[in-house]
């Protein structure tokens, strides 16, 4: 399968990006999932009382109704997040919405959390077999009037069938979002949504996903309630509104969240604060940037425990999974040292370079 869609990617690429992205969720949907290659048991993690296969995770948004995370697994991640998912369907921003910065390696979005609403991909979930990990990343509808009453109605849904909760308050997207993580908001929208997953038969951890352009005022506060409310991680971090000036393609000037290879540096600079800031209370998941072993290594160095990707495919394709473990187990190999030993070790460094 693998090879199949290194062959089909260029041709992918002639298309808008929107309209390939629903091209790949049609093929997978339509070819019988693999089950996951064995992985090298020096990649296994532990992570939130789950045991992760290999720490290489697809992030939200490529799945975002759920209609394909046993094909995704079967591509080798280790574990795969679905959604965002806001409680009632919506369409979204209005198109063209998505936009490749092809002379960076990036990618502009502002779909505006497009999804099919809760009750389609719980369906789905229900029926699939309880195999892998499957993390439901959970959001707000637009025009909600009570937009934590949101949250805990996706902690409601999904208790029986994610693997995780992801608390999605840092999308560019949704006008207004990024104010949950203003401390008193935040602070109000954890202990609801905790309340609602203690009241589950079974409690699924949840992860808090920041945005990357926070100043260091704000994540202070962020982590500070966080660690106070005794959160089960946190995922660092979101697209950026900002726009490097490094950039050189013409769309940069498109308004969105920004991901792909220009976040790397940003994303992992405030993973690496995030870390100093949790002391070990919880562990983290970098995201941003990653299209290679060297760039997955980077983010478990600035503080990590698992790493998510999703930009990376669109430019190396569905191989850069299998690419990203071999390269880690090469790494290891050379080092002797357990993955799980370099975690956040230069993350002082990192955030002493700024």
């Amino acid at each position: 399968m693998i090879d199949a869609f290194a062959l089909a990617s260029p041709l992918l690429r002639l298309l808008d990006p929107e309209t390939a992205h629903r091209a790949t969720i049609a093929a997978l949907k339509a070819l019988p999932p693999l089950a996951p290659p064995p992985d090298d048991p020096r990649l296994a993690a532990s992570a939130f009382g789950l045991d992760f296969p290999n720490p290489i995770g697809l992030a939200a948004g490529f799945d975002k109704n759920a209609e394909i995370p046993d094909a995704m697994l079967g591509l080798g991640f280790g574990f795969v997040e679905v959604g965002t998912l806001t409680p009632r369907a919506q369409p979204g921003n209005p198109r063209p919405r998505a936009f490749r910065l092809i002379e960076d390696r990036a990618v502009i979005n502002r779909y505006g959390f497009n999804n099919d609403g809760h009750a389609p991909a719980l369906a789905r979930l229900s029926k699939r077999a309880p195999r892998g990990i499957v993390g439901v990343n959970i959001g707000a509808n637009k025009d909600a009037d009570d937009r934590i009453a949101d949250y805990v109605a996706g902690v409601h849904a999904f208790a029986d069938v994610a693997s995780y909760f992801a608390i999605n308050v840092s999308s560019p997207n949704t006008p207004g979002l990024r104010d949950l993580q203003e401390p008193e908001a935040l602070f109000e929208l954890l202990a609801r949504v905790i309340e609602a997953r203690d009241a589950a038969l079974v409690q699924r951890p949840l992860l808090l996903k920041i945005a990357p352009d926070l100043t260091l005022d704000q994540l202070d506060a962020i982590v500070r309630v966080a660690r106070d409310r005794r959160i089960d991680g946190m995922i660092v971090s979101n697209t950026t509104v900002s726009r490097p000036a490094t950039l050189r393609s013409q769309l940069a000037k498109e308004s969105g969240g920004l991901s792909g290879a220009p976040l790397f540096d940003l994303s992992t600079r405030m993973l690496a604060q995030t870390f100093l800031r949790v002391e070990g209370q919880f562990p983290l998941i970098g995201v941003g940037g990653v299209d290679s072993a060297e760039a997955a290594l980077a983010k478990i160095e600035a503080g990590a425990t698992l790493v998510q990707l999703y930009s990376g495919l669109i430019y190396e394709g569905p191989g850069l999974v299998r690419r990203t473990k071999r390269g880690l187990i090469e790494t290891l190999e050379q080092s002797k040292e357990p993955l799980a030993a370099r975690i956040g070790k230069c993350a002082t460094i990192l955030c002493c370079s700024e």
